[in-house]
């Protein structure tokens, strides 16, 4: 799997591809979903990147799995978490999770690897609440 830089807009575009092909495939209309919300946009990309990084996304996946195609919600636990760390920013992170969330509802059907691929971003992603944090962001 190839790597992107800290909090690029690749490496944030990969897990939006990782979200629209966690139940093996996509539908038109989660990909019509992409250009209503303005995902490229939202990541810093053109259009033409966010089609390039998904489909990057997809050739890795193929090589992983020696040709046969799985969709992410195959991803092993480790490469899975890989992925998700090429992301710290924390507002970086919530566009990326409502990009996600509305782009695996937009056909209408959450299938079981769309929900595992978003529970396990939430749960890598979790924050303590503020109350629990020092305002230096030390934990208490």
């Amino acid at each position: 799997m190839r790597t992107y830089p800290l909090n690029s807009p690749q490496a944030a575009a990969r897990l939006l591809a990782m979200a629209l092909v966690a139940d093996g495939n996509y539908a038109l209309s989660e990909i019509k979903a992409l250009d209503r919300l303005g995902a490229a946009r939202q990541l810093g990309l053109p259009p033409q990147d966010l089609k390039a990084v998904i489909d990057a996304f997809c050739e890795d996946l193929l090589l992983g799995a020696h040709g046969e195609w799985l969709g992410s919600s195959q991803l092993d636990a480790t490469t899975r978490q890989a992925l998700l760390a090429e992301v710290t920013d924390p507002a970086l992170r919530e566009t990326i999770v409502a990009l996600c969330e509305a782009v695996v509802a937009a056909d209408g059907h959450l299938a079981d690897g769309e929900t595992a691929m978003l529970d396990s971003l939430t749960r890598a992603w979790r924050q303590l609440p503020e109350r629990h944090r020092h305002p230096e962001g030390a934990l208490s």
